[in-house]
C-alpha cells in the first residue's frame, strides 16, 4: 500500500468530501480486519478438519511413535528431525507439556505469532507513510501472511519457522535496547543457524554492541546444547555441517536454494560444492552491501528482508516453511511511475502465494524456471532488483498516473465505481502478463473443479443438460449439429481447415488483438481488456452451474469429432485427454464469446471500414468451427455472446463509457483541449 499511495486519485474530480472518506476509511478497517479474521479461521478449519493422519505431520518428529519425545538416544534417531540441538533442547520439555492439546494449541499459538509478525512488519513500513497507509497496514499484512505458501504451510505440517522471523523483526524494529535486541536475534540464530547473516548487517549499521550480544547469545545457546546433548550436537554441527543433509532429498524442488538448484541442474560433487560456496559468497557480499545501504537509508524493514533473502539463496537447504523473508520483500518502492509501483509487490505476492505451475506454464524450456520460482525471487530481491532509495525524488512522489476527463454517460448512475477513472498512460507490460498467466491458471482450475475435480465425475449430468438444450433446439428448429458435422465431414479440406481454426485461432487472435492495443491504442486496451476479463468471470459461473456435453461427448447423436478423433463412449474419458481439462465447459462458448469480442472490438476502434469487415469475420469462422467438428451447440454460441455483451455492459456500468484521450474528452465539453502528454505517437490513444 505504501508502494502505490502516491500515484495521484483519480476521483479528485468528484470531489468527495472529507466526511466521506473518513466513513469510508473506517469501513476499509472493518472489511479488511474481518478479512483477515476470516482468513484466520479458514486457517484453522483446513487445519483442524484435516485427518490426524494427514495434518501437523512435523509434529509426528515430536509425538510420532518414534518421534522426540519417545527415543531415548539421539535427537536426530527420530523421524524427520531436522533442527538444531538448542530447538531440541528448548522445544522438548514444553512439546511433552503440551502432548494433549497439541494440534490446537499449536495452531492457535502459530496465529498469535502470526498477528504479532504482520503487526512487527507493517509498523517498520519506511516513511512517508500516510495515515490511511498506517492504519490499513496490518490487516493487509496479516491477510497475505495467511495466504503465502511458507504459513500455510507452517500452520499444515505445525513447524517453527515463523519464531525466528519474528524475533528478528522484534530485536531490529521494537526493543530499544542493543543487548536486548542481540539477545532475541541470537536466539533466533539458535534455532536458524543463517540467522547469523543479521550479525555483518548490525555491526555496519552502527549496532555493534546488538551484534556483538548476537554472537554471543547464540554461542551460549548452542553451548549450552552441547554441553546437554554432545551427541546431537556433534551429530548436528558436525557429520552434518549445520543441518545440510538433514531432512528431505537436498537436490527435491521443496529445497529453494542455490545448493538444491545447483543439484537439480545435474552438478554433483566437489564441482557443485566449489561452485556453490562461490556463488554464495558473492551473493552474500552483494546482499548485505545492499541491505546496509537499505538500513542507512531509513528502509530498515527491507534491508531484513534483503538479508533474509541472502539467507534463503545461501543455506543449503531452503524448505517452503523457512521462505516466509521473501515476501517481507514486498516492501521495497521499484519503479519511477505510480502505475509502475503494483509490479514489484504483486510479483512477489504471486509467487509467495500460488504454486508455480500456476506462474509460468509446463513447457520444457520453462522447467528450470519454474522449479526454481522462489529462489530465483529471493536472489533477485537480494542482488538486482533497483529499489529505489528515499533521497531519489521519486520515493514519495512517483510520476503521478493520467486519467482521461469523465465522459458524459447515458444514464444518471453511470459510472457506478467513480474513484478508478480512465486511465491514459500504457500499463506495464510484465504486471499485464503476469496477471494474464495468473488468471488463465485460475481459470482452467475453476474449469476442472466445475465437475468435482474429473469429467467422470459430472458425466451424467453434463449428459442429461445436453438433451434439454438439444431438446431446445428442436423446439426451435436451430438443431443443424448433426447436418453441419457431416457436411464438413465430407469436404476433406473444409474439415482440415476448421480443425486448425477450432485448435489455433482460439488464443492467437485474441491475445494478438490485446498486443495490438496495448501497442498503439494504451487508453482502449484497459478498456477490452476489463469487459474480456468480466466476459471469461461470467462463463466461469455458467461452467459451474450448468456442465454439459458438447455434441461430440452425446452418446447416440452419431457426431464426429473432428478434431479430437474416434470417441470410446464405454470409457469415462471417452478415450480423449478429457483428465487434463473440464471437457463438460460447453456452455457458454468461450470460443466464439473471446472472438465476437474480438469482432466487436475490431469494429469499434478499426479506422478503415475492410478492417472492420474483415475483424467480423473470426467470430464467422470460429461459430462454423465450432459447430461443424462437433465441439458446441448453437445455443453455446448465444451463451458465449450473451456474456460478452454482459462484460461489455458491466464495464459501461461501472467504469463509464469507453474513455477517450483528455483532448478529445475536452473538445466533447467545449472546453480548451490541455497539451498532449509527453507519449510517443504509437502510443497515444
Amino acid at each position: 500500500m505504501a508502494n502505490v499511495e502516491h500515484g495521484g486519485r483519480a476521483g479528485e474530480a468528484f470531489g468527495d468530501p472529507e466526511e466521506s472518506a473518513r466513513a469510508g476509511m473506517r469501513i476499509a478497517r472493518v472489511a479488511l480486519w474481518g478479512l483477515a479474521a476470516l482468513l484466520a479461521l479458514r486457517q484453522v478449519l483446513a487445519v483442524l478438519g484435516t485427518p490426524e493422519a494427514d495434518r501437523l505431520t512435523a509434529l509426528e518428529t515430536w509425538v510420532g511413535p518414534d518421534g522426540v519425545l519417545h527415543v531415548t538416544g539421539s535427537l536426530y534417531d527420530s523421524t524427520r528431525f531436522t533442527g538444531t540441538p538448542f530447538a531440541g533442547l528448548v522445544l522438548k520439555p514444553l512439546t511433552r507439556a503440551a502432548e494433549q492439546a497439541l494440534g490446537w494449541g499449536w495452531t492457535f499459538g502459530t496465529l498469535l505469532l502470526l498477528v504479532a509478525l504482520g503487526v512487527s512488519a507493517a509498523r517498520a513500513l519506511p516513511g512517508p507513510v500516510s495515515r490511511r497507509t498506517s492504519l490499513l497496514a496490518a490487516p493487509v499484512a496479516i491477510s497475505l501472511l495467511m495466504l503465502s505458501l511458507p504459513v500455510r504451510n507452517t500452520l499444515h505440517l505445525g513447524q517453527t519457522s515463523i519464531i525466528p522471523v519474528l524475533l528478528v523483526l522484534l530485536g531490529c524494529l521494537t526493543v530499544r535496547d542493543q543487548r536486548a535486541a542481540g539477545a532475541l536475534i541470537g536466539l533466533a540464530a539458535a534455532l536458524q543457524p543463517t540467522v547469523l547473516l543479521f550479525v555483518p548487517l548490525l555491526w555496519w549499521t552502527g549496532r555493534r554492541r546488538a551484534a556483538a550480544w548476537t554472537g554471543g547469545a547464540f554461542a551460549a545457546c548452542t553451548a549450552l546444547a552441547w554441553a546437554a546433548m554432545p551427541h546431537d550436537s556433534a551429530t548436528y554441527w558436525v557429520h552434518h555441517m549445520a543441518g545440510a543433509g538433514l531432512g528431505g532429498a537436498a537436490d527435491g524442488i521443496a529445497n529453494q536454494s542455490l545448493h538444491g538448484a545447483l543439484l537439480r541442474l545435474g552438478l554433483s560433487g566437489p564441482p557443485e560444492i566449489a561452485l556453490y560456496l562461490a556463488l554464495g559468497a558473492a551473493v552474500a557480499v552483494l546482499g548485505l552491501r545492499r541491505a546496509v545501504r537499505y538500513a542507512r537509508d531509513g528502509q530498515f524493514l527491507l534491508a531484513i528482508a534483503v538479508t533474509g533473502c541472502v539467507a534463503v539463496v545461501v543455506s543449503p537447504t531452503a524448505w517452503q516453511h523457512q521462505l516466509l523473508w521473501v515476501l517481507l520483500a514486498a516492501v521495497g518502492r521499484v519503479g519511477r511511475r505510480a502505475s509502475d509501483r503494483y509490479m514489484w509487490p504483486v510479483a512477489v505476492v504471486l509467487v509467495m502465494s500460488l504454486p508455480a505451475k500456476a506462474m509460468l506454464p509446463s513447457i520444457a524450456a520453462l522447467l528450470p524456471l519454474r522449479d526454481n520460482l522462489v529462489l530465483l525471487a529471493a536472489l533477485a530481491a537480494a542482488t538486482v532488483v533497483p529499489f529505489l532509495p528515499r533521497s531519489s525524488p521519486h520515493y514519495a512522489h512517483p510520476v503521478p498516473t493520467e486519467y482521461a476527463d469523465p465522459v458524459p454517460a447515458r444514464f444518471r448512475h453511470v459510472p457506478l465505481l467513480r474513484l478508478p477513472g480512465r486511465v491514459l498512460t500504457r500499463p506495464n507490460l510484465l504486471l499485464e502478463l503476469l496477471l494474464i498467466r495468473v488468471t488463465y491458471a485460475g481459470y482452467s482450475q475453476v474449469r476442472l473443479a466445475a465437475t468435482g475435480g474429473s469429467n467422470s465425475a459430472g458425466r451424467a449430468t453434463a449428459e442429461h443438460h445436453g438433451e434439454q438444450i438439444l431438446s431446445a433446439e428442436r423446439f426451435l428448429h436451430l438443431d443443424i449439429e448433426h447436418w453441419a458435422n457431416h457436411a464438413v465431414v465430407k469436404v476433406d479440406w473444409l474439415r482440415h481447415f476448421f480443425d486448425y481454426y477450432y485448435e489455433s485461432f482460439h488464443f492467437v487472435v485474441p491475445l494478438a488483438v490485446l498486443g495490438v492495443l496495448y501497442w498503439r491504442r494504451p487508453v482502449d486496451y484497459r478498456w477490452a481488456r476489463t469487459s474480456l476479463g468480466f466476459a471469461t468471470l461470467l462463463a466461469l459461473v455458467g461452467f459451474w452451474l450448468y456442465p454439459l456435453a458438447p455434441p461430440r461427448l452425446m452418446p447416440g447423436l452419431g457426431i464426429i469429432d473432428t478434431v479430437h478423433g474416434a470417441q470410446d463412449f464405454a470409457k469415462p474419458d471417452y478415450g480423449t485427454l478429457t483428465h487434463l481439462t473440464n471437457q463438460y465447459a460447453a456452455m457458454p462458448s468461450l470460443h466464439f464469446g473471446w472472438a465476437l469480442w474480438c469482432g466487436l472490438v475490431i469494429v469499434v476502434l478499426a479506422p478503415r471500414w475492410w478492417m472492420k469487415a474483415l475483424g467480423l469475420l473470426h467470430p464467422l469462422f470460429t461459430v462454423s468451427a465450432i459447430i461443424g467438428t462437433g465441439n458446441h451447440w448453437v445455443l453455446d454460441a448465444v451463451g458465449g455472446a450473451a456474456v460478452v455483451v454482459a462484460g461489455l455492459g458491466l464495464s459501461y456500468v461501472l467504469q463509464g463509457p469507453r474513455a477517450r484521450t483528455a483532448r478529445a474528452a475536452a473538445v466533447a465539453a467545449g472546453r480548451p483541449s490541455p497539451p498532449r502528454a509527453p507519449e510517443p505517437e504509437s502510443a497515444r490513444g
